[in-house]
């Protein structure tokens, strides 16, 4: 991992050496699964599904679905297993050092095991176990602000135009869902997976992630993935000008 570049908002842009070659079974699998399961049932309801790994990569990456609500239209997937080791966060930041990600799917989103083999489907369950391996294929860290492209340079990802995501606490739920501690006293903190359309992605690393936020609670579009949404930093073209 090189830290020399930074971004006009200031933040450090990483980019990664290739990881090494070759499946690293985990040492440990379901480390915190209990205790995860139980503070996401406390705050979302029962487990509909659990999408066991078959075979894992330095950590284990289950995922667990919640089905719709009344209260909360939406399938929300959690990932179970990043926060089996530590990530390596800078100094100060040892609270964060484990994390958990997520995203919201439209009710209506194909949820089948086998609509899974169409990538225009996946590809959000895809991203949570890419992200979330992540920092440990390359001893580095995810947190707040954090943007990941779809390569560099950056391509749409499936059928969609977003080029990348964002993390983001999840702001749709109360404070005391963003961090638990397990049993074993370790901390951990749940981000949400925001994609974002390349002017999006422009704004945050030229702006930060504040503004991009505020755009986006604006308009509504950062909670549940919505491929159609609005572009929240594309400006308005009059008459071809602009």
């Amino acid at each position: 991992m090189i830290d020399e570049e930074r971004s006009e908002s200031g933040s450090p842009i990483y980019r990664h050496q290739a990881a090494e070659p070759g499946i690293h079974p985990p040492d440990n699998v379901g480390v915190h699964l209990e205790a995860i399961t139980a503070h996401l049932e406390k705050h979302l309801g029962a487990c509909e599904m659990v999408y066991h790994e078959i075979v894992s990569d330095l950590v284990h990456l289950d995922v667990l679905q919640f089905p719709p609500t009344d209260d909360r239209p939406f399938h929300t997937l959690v990932t179970s297993g990043v926060s089996d080791k530590p990530m390596n966060v800078p100094a100060g930041l040892e609270s964060m050092s484990h994390v958990e990600l997520m995203i919201n799917l439209p009710a209506k989103w194909p949820m089948k095991q086998s609509d899974w083999d169409n990538e225009n489907h996946y590809w959000p369950l895809r991203w949570l176990k890419m992200i979330g391996r992540m920092p440990h294929q390359y001893n580095t860290w995810i947190g707040w602000g954090h943007t990941i492209p779809n390569g560099d340079p950056a391509e749409p990802i499936a059928d969609t135009n977003f080029i990348g995501v964002m993390l983001s606490p999840p702001y749709w739920k109360d404070t005391d869902f963003f961090q638990m501690t397990a049993d074993d006293e370790t901390s951990i903190s749940f981000f949400n997976l925001v994609p974002l359309y390349r002017e999006e992605m422009d704004l945050k690393l030229q702006k930060g992630a504040e503004p991009l936020e505020d755009l986006l609670e604006k308009n509504q579009a950062a909670t549940v993935l919505n491929p159609k949404r609005k572009n929240v930093a594309k400006k308005r073209r009059w008459f071809g000008l602009g």
